[in-house]
């Protein structure tokens, strides 16, 4: 479903450790309505919600997919990225036909459900 590189899972891991949380904390990943092309990524760090899939990295990196967006983020890459200018996690989606400046929007060839709930307009 999703594949975590080894770099994103030491940095969950870090920032886990760094924030004294508990081990079943991760990144919950899920998609909304909005920003400029449609569709945004939502990643925070936070225990699951009860429907989610789990995806274990085998570092025991806890990343949370939302059940309602897996066909979205389905064969999606999370890496994280440091340097200057940008540092977080990223998403390579191979679904977005078309991505927008600000990083986080996206457009996809595959249908969004109905049910996205609404996000916040891109600021870009």
């Amino acid at each position: 479903m999703l594949h975590i590189t080894d770099t994103a899972a030491k940095a969950l891991l870090s920032i886990l450790e760094r924030k004294s949380l508990s081990p079943d904390h991760g990144l919950r990943i899920s998609v909304e309505k909005g920003g400029c092309a449609g569709l945004q990524y939502v990643m925070k760090i936070e225990q699951p919600h009860a429907d989610d899939l789990r995806v274990e990295h085998r570092t025991a990196a806890n990343f949370y997919l939302a059940t309602h967006c897996a066909e979205l983020l389905k064969g999606c890459q999370i890496d994280y990225a440091l340097s200057l200018n940008d540092t977080g996690f990223k998403i390579s989606n191979p679904n977005a036909t078309r991505s927008c400046g600000c990083g986080t929007s996206f457009e996809s060839s595959v249908s969004a459900p109905q049910s996205l709930p609404e996000g916040k307009p891109c600021t870009e």
